[in-house]
């Protein structure tokens, strides 16, 4: 590892990618000047839809491609070596090489099976931590649920994963952010946790978290936001047009973004579940009603509870009696309008890559805050 200086400042940090799903993570960076060189997902159609996205986006393919494996053999001998090399390289071409990663959650979640450490999921937290550990990036980033940040047992074993990044040299900050305090129309929290090496950036104190400039690039603070005269449950009135509130923040409403991305009129708009059995009981949820646990209904002039689209979270359309669609969720991740899933993906496969995604302008917003930071401190 060598220390940083001021003509890599001028360079794209070069980003490879852990668990990268469909790339929702991946394309914050890619959009604020950093150049993702190795791809990693052990799911086929999770790969294929970031494959066929950006193609569509006409991005060009990472240098050292896209892996589809376990991220675990990355750290036997062989496999080692292999990634060791291509760090080695993209520090030469790049100047500065990031990891980022949000390895698979269920088992923190408080809605998952809450096994933490010793889920089959959730054992993928350490094996990425040694991942950096073994393979010494400049920085990198990792991304969860709150659930590890505010359960006690999960926090225990996040505390001692942070532990070993400090004592492999790296000096770190972390936030439970929420999407919507970047404008994306969700209310999600996700922990974020970032670290950089020592031995690149010789002026950092021994501990960032009063320095790191996580606020910079927040549009909206939450309790602002959330303190707002929201609309609450209306009688469900299928196609009937309502006029907006007053006193609200119309960028962070739901029919802000399915108007803003042109939803009717994406190339994933048929996506959609369609069944028969539940028909009935699509027109008689009112609209804005999101207390139950399944079968919510959006309010077209509010953010919406979360993203997750399993079946657990069914979300129902504020003004049509059906599901949402998948260019519609799309919106609500605060994707660009011509971001696309490929066609032959499964609907389930469609909505659990948009569920496991990070909103891309919390993304967008903690790439650019990264860089803020590196760009202060070489």
């Amino acid at each position: 590892m060598k220390q940083a200086n001021k003509k890599e400042k001028l360079q794209k940090p070069a980003i490879f990618s852990f668990f990268a799903g469909a790339g929702f993570l991946d394309l914050g960076f890619e959009m604020n000047e950093y150049e993702v060189v190795f791809v990693n997902e052990i799911f086929k159609p999770f790969l294929s839809s970031y494959i066929h996205s950006r193609k569509v986006l006409k991005i060009s393919e990472p240098r050292f491609g896209y892996h589809q494996d376990d991220i675990k053999k990355l750290l036997e001998k062989k496999e080692s070596s292999e990634l060791n090399k291509k760090v080695t390289e993209a520090r030469k071409s790049n100047g500065l090489v990031g990891f980022i990663g949000g390895p698979p959650c269920p088992d923190f979640s408080v809605a998952g099976k809450n096994k933490g450490r010793e889920g089959k999921n959730g054992v993928l937290s350490q094996v990425y931590v040694d991942l950096i550990i073994k393979q010494q990036p400049d920085f990198f980033l990792f991304e969860n649920v709150k659930g590890l940040w505010r359960t006690k047992v999960h926090r225990a074993f996040y505390d001692e994963l942070k532990s070993k990044l400090r004592k492999a040299g790296y000096v770190m900050a972390d936030r439970l952010i929420n999407s919507i305090e970047y404008g994306a129309p969700q209310d999600r929290d996700r922990i974020i946790l970032v670290g950089f090496h020592k031995n690149t950036f010789k002026q950092l104190p021994k501990d960032i978290s009063s320095d790191f400039p996580w606020e910079k690039f927040l549009k909206y603070k939450k309790e602002e936001v959330f303190s707002k005269p929201w609309p609450g449950k209306e009688d469900f009135r299928e196609d009937v047009v309502v006029k907006m509130p007053q006193n609200i923040v119309e960028d962070l409403t739901v029919e802000y973004w399915f108007k803003k991305n042109k939803v009717d009129n994406h190339p994933n708009t048929l996506d959609c579940f369609k069944p028969r059995e539940a028909l009935v009981r699509f027109k008689v949820i009112p609209e804005g009603d999101v207390s139950r646990k399944c079968f919510k209904r959006l309010h077209r002039w509010r953010y919406s509870p979360t993203a997750a689209y399993g079946n657990n979270e069914v979300h129902l359309h504020p003004y049509k009696a059906r599901r949402l669609s998948v260019s519609e969720v799309l919106a609500i991740q605060s994707l660009p309008e011509k971001f696309v899933l490929p066609p032959d993906m499964t609907l389930t496969d469609k909505f659990k890559a948009v569920g496991n995604g990070v909103p891309y302008l919390a993304a967008s917003s903690v790439s650019k805050t990264i860089k803020n930071f590196i760009e202060k401190s070489i």
